[in-house]
């Protein structure tokens, strides 16, 4: 990731500013339109896009300052010289807010599986496992994901720090559905990173506590990037409570979008990077966290770590310039909005896929001779990923976990399955399996 180009210095731009340029370009701005800082660029963005304006880059850029500090709010979240960052909502963070409220608010016919008591605790378990294997992957885990997906539904023991880190995000975010309706506290902060880093750090004495050396810069996820000047650690513990107390502000005070504020939680963690390993594991748990007890019941079923994975360079940047322009946070937010927004979409076309799904296997079994009465949300489930993988093995215990219901409900659908010859019963060892007949494609057909 190369280093972005220096900003020019907009003071000493205006002082030598001719008075008459000056009421040239304050003319200007309105006859370009609210579009003209539509998307916040950043400098190098406005210096490559000055064309269609008129005007040199560094007056574009004059102009979109001029605009953004008039809408700054500070915030009491400071980098490690004391300045604190700020903020501003453009017209790109209102149209993504709105987005996300109507989308995660609203009960719209995509999210139907998540929103019908019958199948939620299915969908539930499956992002949760889906978020765990992801979060992993981002600190360079690299257990496969069907190997991570039979451990946890398995109940089984992680057998390397890779999985571990898996588990440990999975109980992570179990927890953080525990705490949902709790403040953030610094203590409760200390726990989480303790969830999530047990049995993963060289040195097992900083699981669950604040670093205490202090550390020349922050490096980047994987790519071990240097990216900004650390705080004290002597400071770190007044730091994670002015953290926790923005987190945990909610309605007192100026009003804050709920988005924003889980958003600003998760840059100022990373920014500060309290912890000698596991800060960005931590960040993306606190933004769940506070996006729950903000009432967005929907974002425990989003993964954000799957596109962050795809946007680490767009990442990077948006730090960068967050620190380079004045402390300016809203490059992170709309970043992230953007994530979250996406995430969001891949969520609603999974849910599809998975409802497409679930109606080919009901017209499968309708057109089908074997018996089949009544088989309910969960056994359609097994039968429509049997199609898709005839060499998956099914346990009770991993069907309970997977749907979240009792043992003797999960014994009776695999059993009923069996049943109707639509599984197979093996006993291995001393457990119990069930797998797909070899011939599940002839028994259930495509419906004509």
């Amino acid at each position: 990731m190369k280093i972005p180009a220096s900003l020019p210095d907009m003071d000493s731009f205006s002082r030598t500013l001719r008075p008459d340029r000056l009421v040239e370009l304050l003319r200007a701005g309105p006859r370009l339109g609210p579009g003209a800082d539509a998307n916040y660029s950043n400098w190098e963005e406005t210096r490559a896009a000055t064309e269609a304006t008129g005007l040199d880059a560094e007056e574009q850029w004059f102009l979109a300052k001029l605009g953004r500090r008039q809408s700054y709010r500070a915030l009491p979240l400071a980098d490690a010289t004391g300045r604190p960052f700020q903020y501003c909502v453009p017209a790109a963070a209102f149209e993504l807010l709105h987005r996300i409220d109507r989308d995660t608010l609203a009960t719209i016919p995509a999210f139907e599986p998540i929103n019908n008591p019958g199948t939620r605790a299915t969908y539930l378990q499956k992002s949760l496992v889906e978020e765990a294997i992801r979060s992993g992957q981002m600190d360079g885990g690299s257990t496969p994901r069907r190997t991570a997906k039979d451990m946890i539904l398995g109940g089984r023991v992680p057998t390397d720090t890779a999985q571990r880190k898996v588990f440990n995000n999975h109980q992570a975010l179990e927890k953080v559905r525990e705490w949902k309706d709790e403040f953030l506290t610094p203590d409760r902060v200390l726990e989480l990173h303790s969830i999530l880093t047990t049995g993963t750090l060289d040195a097992a004495d900083s699981v669950g506590r604040l670093r205490v050396a202090d550390v020349a810069a922050a490096l980047s996820e994987r790519s071990r990037v240097p990216t900004h000047e650390l705080p004290h650690a002597t400071t770190l513990q007044q730091r994670l409570q002015v953290l926790c107390d923005f987190a945990s502000a909610g309605s007192s005070g100026e009003f804050m979008h709920p988005v924003v504020r889980a958003t600003l939680v998760m840059f100022a963690l990373s920014h500060d990077a309290p912890f000698v390993d596991g800060n960005g594991r931590t960040a993306r748990a606190l933004f769940y966290w506070v996006m729950a007890r903000e009432g967005y019941a929907l974002c425990e079923y989003v993964s954000i770590s799957r596109v962050f994975r795809k946007a680490r360079a767009q990442y990077i940047r948006a730090f960068q310039d967050t620190l380079q322009d004045e402390n300016d946070a809203t490059y992170f937010v709309l970043y992230h909005l953007r994530i979250f927004t996406r995430a969001i979409r891949e969520l609603q076309e999974y849910l599809e896929r998975k409802t497409s799904e679930i109606r080919d296997v009901e017209l499968r079994l309708a057109h089908s001779a074997t018996p089949n009465a009544s088989l309910n949300k969960r056994q359609l489930d097994v039968l429509a990923n049997a199609l898709k993988e005839p060499t998956a093995l099914y346990t009770i215990e991993a069907h309970r976990r997977a749907h979240d219901t009792a043992y003797a409900t999960s014994r009776s659908d695999l059993l009923q399955l069996a049943e109707s010859g639509l599984l197979e019963h093996r006993k291995t060892g001393r457990s119990f399996v069930f797998v797909p007949p070899p011939d599940l494609q002839i028994k259930l057909p495509r419906a004509p």
